[in-house]
């Protein structure tokens, strides 16, 4: 590993690639130290401890929405509006011919279409944020709420999103990796110091058994963590032949090859998509007037993270988003058309339909392996606080997967780029 990061660096292009990486970490720490004045941070921060969706967003973000600073609403609005568009394509054939046939130039009309829906829900967002905050009838977070100055926290936070996706797409081009998934991966990564400190003095404080209690729980995260490399590179291998063909007086031999269909095709957003679901409501009893609303009350009790029937209900939601979204990003009847327009076919299988009915089978195995995997990780660091009473640190599914599948995806990068240049790669 060592010595791989040695080869890396002796490479003129690829240690420029990383050094922007770095670069573009080091200014994305720092803008998350500058706030937007006219906060009370310390309500603030109270208010933040009542939504587990806060608490999220806030590790995401790097402790930047913590601080209220001027990226405060993170890269979301780019990553919805990323969903969104993949959606649109499966809904709409113009964007789909657009995404598969137009080459650089549907490429880039995708990416335009994407940035401009990433400001109008940048806009939605930091609107709906500030002016629920102005109206929060609990505390008051701002000390005025003049309309010009909320216009101007509006505008600081539209403009902090636009330029975290402008440092992203930037880090994307002259970096390693995708930029915009780095910077989800730096801001989890900036949060763990404080977590893992806030853990260890508790620790201290409380005494032996606390310490134990922490080892187990530090030996459950690392199992979590390993689970999901084998189903981040899990895959399997569909063999596919094509035939003998001759071209002027040679015949060259059929080509043997496979189509790699992964476990887990979903991803990460499966998880996003049913966390946003199953936190909204509890975010929304902190905005409800009175201590003893009646909606406030059973969204307090039914929506509560701790008890055994949000748990059910979240895992059933990422099982259903999972296979959701697999069937989007893998269309078997495409798959399966562009097969046998080519030539090729796989073995035992009729070209055509058959093989797109024996791709869909395959992956709906694969699919229910990985749903009830991710359902199980995305509920087993809430039974593992439970069990350890160790609450300081937020041990979330969402933000494993995204590390260890960023970080994953970035080592195999820089190992293609090692590898054309016939330097030793990290994945041995």
């Amino acid at each position: 590993m060592v010595g791989s990061f040695i080869n890396a660096f002796r490479v003129p292009e690829v240690r420029s690639r990383i050094l922007w990486l770095f670069g573009g970490f080091s200014i994305f720490a720092l803008s998350v130290h500058v706030p937007i004045p006219g906060v009370d941070r310390d309500v603030w921060r109270s208010l933040l401890q009542q939504g587990a969706l806060f608490q999220l967003l806030g590790m995401f973000t790097g402790g930047a929405l913590n601080k209220f600073a001027i990226v405060a609403m993170g890269i979301t609005p780019y990553i919805n509006a990323s969903i969104i568009m993949q959606l649109l394509t499966v809904v709409y054939p113009h964007l789909k011919d657009l995404q598969k046939e137009g080459g650089e130039h549907g490429r880039r009309k995708i990416g335009m279409y994407t940035r401009q829906l990433t400001m109008v829900l940048a806009i939605l967002q930091a609107t709906m944020m500030t002016i629920s905050l102005a109206n929060y009838k609990g505390a008051q977070v701002f000390f005025t709420t003049n309309p010009i100055y909320l216009a101007m926290v509006i505008a600081a936070l539209v403009a902090g999103t636009a330029f975290l996706m402008w440092l992203g797409e930037l880090m994307s081009e002259r970096g390693i990796g995708n930029g915009v998934s780095l910077l989800i991966f730096g801001g989890i990564v900036m949060s763990y110091p404080a977590y893992i400190a806030d853990t260890i003095a508790t620790a201290t404080v409380a005494g032996p058994r606390r310490w134990i209690a922490l080892v187990f729980f530090f030996a459950m995260s690392l199992f979590l963590i390993v689970s999901i490399i084998y189903i981040t590179l899990g895959q399997r291998k569909v063999p596919v032949q094509y035939p003998k063909r001759q071209v002027g007086r040679k015949i060259y031999g059929g080509q043997s090859t496979y189509i790699p269909i992964r476990v887990n095709n979903a991803g990460v957003i499966s998880l996003i998509f049913a966390i946003s679901i199953m936190y909204l409501p509890s975010t929304l009893v902190g905005f409800l007037p009175g201590d003893d609303h009646p909606v406030k009350n059973f969204l307090a009790i039914y929506f509560n993270p701790l008890t055994p029937l949000y748990n059910i209900m979240y895992g059933a939601l990422v099982v259903f988003f999972t296979y959701f979204y697999s069937q989007i990003t893998f269309n078997v009847e495409d798959i399966a058309d562009n097969l046998k327009k080519a030539g090729g076919f796989i073995p035992g299988i009729r070209p055509g339909r058959p093989t797109a009915e024996y791709l869909d089978k395959l992956l709906n195995r694969l699919t229910l392996i990985s749903g009830l995997f991710l359902a199980f990780i995305a509920i087993a660091p809430t039974i593992v606080m439970q069990l350890t009473d160790v609450k300081e640190f937020y041990l979330g599914a969402t933000s494993l997967l995204i590390i260890v599948g960023v970080a994953l995806d970035t080592m195999q990068q820089i190992e293609a780029r090692l590898v054309m240049r016939h330097y030793e790669g990290f994945m041995k």
